[in-house]
């Protein structure tokens, strides 16, 4: 990170370019456990003293829940402390769609310049660190879904869905409708740094989704929040309004977050094993197994609100079951033989997380499920073919094909339960999150479908 001095000087010549650029001021975000993007704000100015003396927060936003009320758990809660918010200015950004603004990631430390123990963002940087010990190396990259709305004119009609387009699902249609306003995503995206692998409409009424690139895991959380960030900014210039919750209309498809993610040593990609089965070598296969192992589990990490379990029926292509297959879009792990030419082209698809979880969490939870499948040396199953939906319960059963949590309820007990990961976690974080998910259980208890999903369509 270089010394105090070194750190002040990056920062004042980044400020001077800001500047230069007509920026005057920087969000300072952080994800909390709910999965809501947090932000302080400061003038571009100060980022001189912000790197070396940080931006005061509470660390009661580690157990907001995703309606801004107030949880407890055995180490955080209540109106003391302080924490120091610190921006990766490796990250800082000039937004494309709000002018005069720039963006940053923070970490989180105590007061005293420890790393706060509920940090997201450091815990993923643990995880990433702990498989390069390893001799790992791991990319990711998500698949961001949402729902774009006309913003409404009469804040009493605010819950009114004013669709933007019409047309069919993966229809042209749609992208003639809102041309405009799809190119705006894509050309603020790629100005920030962000490289677009494919943008298109999805099955859902005003639902689209962009695909960006793979990379080291940290940054791609950073780009989830940023993606995020940005669509929501784009289309609130268009008059629009874009929506991430995972439910947006109880009894339709709802929006995904899909994990992609491949593992390498030495530069070698571990999805292209020359005569390996589905090409995977036996570290590939022993750390998907911990992933698919541990997924009921995870579903309380990517899968966070009870609207969550909306999205997650069978044969919705949500992946429910606790199952793997080569290109199954139905298995909750799907297998990317990608094109064979490509040598890096293999990977993993984990279709089961959604836009409420927070992007840290995730990536860092997928990896220390991995670590330990390789520490336990896991095997997979046989892979499944077709939508075991469709199957009876019998067979499935015969073939060792269970339901994942169809609940946050089940989600969290098996997540209180899953010794590696609380271990991954550390107490202060396992904890906060499962007091989160335990309070929006209560939040909605008894709700029906349509007033979970109205409740949360606008929070993410």
């Amino acid at each position: 990170m270089g010394s105090r001095a070194e750190q002040r000087e990056s920062a004042r010549q980044l400020a001077a370019r800001l500047d230069a650029e007509g920026v005057g001021n920087v969000a300072l975000t952080w994800v909390d456990n709910a999965g809501i993007t947090r932000v302080k704000s400061v003038p571009a100015p100060r980022l001189s003293d912000v790197v070396t003396r940080g931006v005061g927060m509470s660390p009661v936003f580690d157990v907001f829940t995703s309606d801004d009320a107030i949880a407890t758990s055995e180490h955080l809660g209540g109106p003391d402390g302080d924490l120091r918010l610190f921006p990766d200015l490796d990250r800082l950004t000039t937004l494309a769609a709000q002018p005069g603004w720039a963006w940053a990631p923070v970490d989180r430390y105590d007061q005293l310049g420890q790393p706060h123990p509920a940090c997201q963002r450091l815990f993923a940087r643990r995880m990433v660190d702990r498989a390069a010990a390893a001799g790992l190396e791991l990319r990711m990259g998500f698949e961001t879904e949402w729902v774009v709305t006309r913003a409404p004119q009469d804040l009493a009609d605010a819950a009114a869905l004013d669709y933007p387009c019409t047309g069919p699902a993966y229809g042209m249609a749609r992208v003639v409708a809102l041309s405009d306003y799809l190119r705006d995503v894509t050309e603020a995206l790629t100005v920030q740094g962000v490289e677009v692998l494919q943008l298109h409409p999805e099955y859902a009424p005003g639902q689209f989704e962009v695909s960006t690139a793979a990379g080291d895991p940290l940054r791609a959380a950073d780009d989830v929040v940023l993606v995020r960030e940005t669509i929501r900014a784009v289309s609130a210039r268009h008059g629009l309004r874009a929506g991430f919750a995972p439910s947006v209309v109880a009894g339709e498809v709802g929006n995904g977050c899909h994990l992609h993610l491949s593992l390498h040593r030495a530069g070698t990609s571990l999805h292209r094993t020359a005569g390996a089965d589905w090409g995977l070598a036996p570290e590939a296969v022993a750390f998907l197994a911990g992933v698919l192992d541990a997924l009921p589990a995870l579903l309380a990490v990517g899968c966070p609100s009870p609207a969550s379990y909306l999205r997650l029926q069978p044969s919705h292509w949500a992946g429910v079951y606790q199952c793997w297959g080569v290109e199954n879009r139905e298995a909750a792990l799907r297998l990317v033989t990608g094109a064979p030419d490509d040598p890096d082209g293999g990977h993993t698809e984990v279709k089961t997380f959604d836009a409420a979880a927070n992007p840290y969490l995730v990536v860092g939870a997928v990896i220390a499920a991995g670590l330990h499948g390789i520490d336990t040396a896991a095997q997979l199953p046989a892979p499944q073919a077709g939508d075991p939906g469709i199957l009876g319960v019998r067979e499935r059963a015969r073939r060792g094909i269970v339901r994942l949590p169809a609940t946050l309820t089940e989600a969290a007990d098996r997540f209180e339960k899953a010794t590696p990961l609380r271990e991954a976690l550390g107490d202060v974080l396992h904890g906060a999150v499962l007091a989160v998910r335990r309070a929006e259980e209560a939040h909605f208890a008894g709700q029906e479908p349509a007033e979970i999903a109205a409740a949360t369509r606008w929070r993410w």
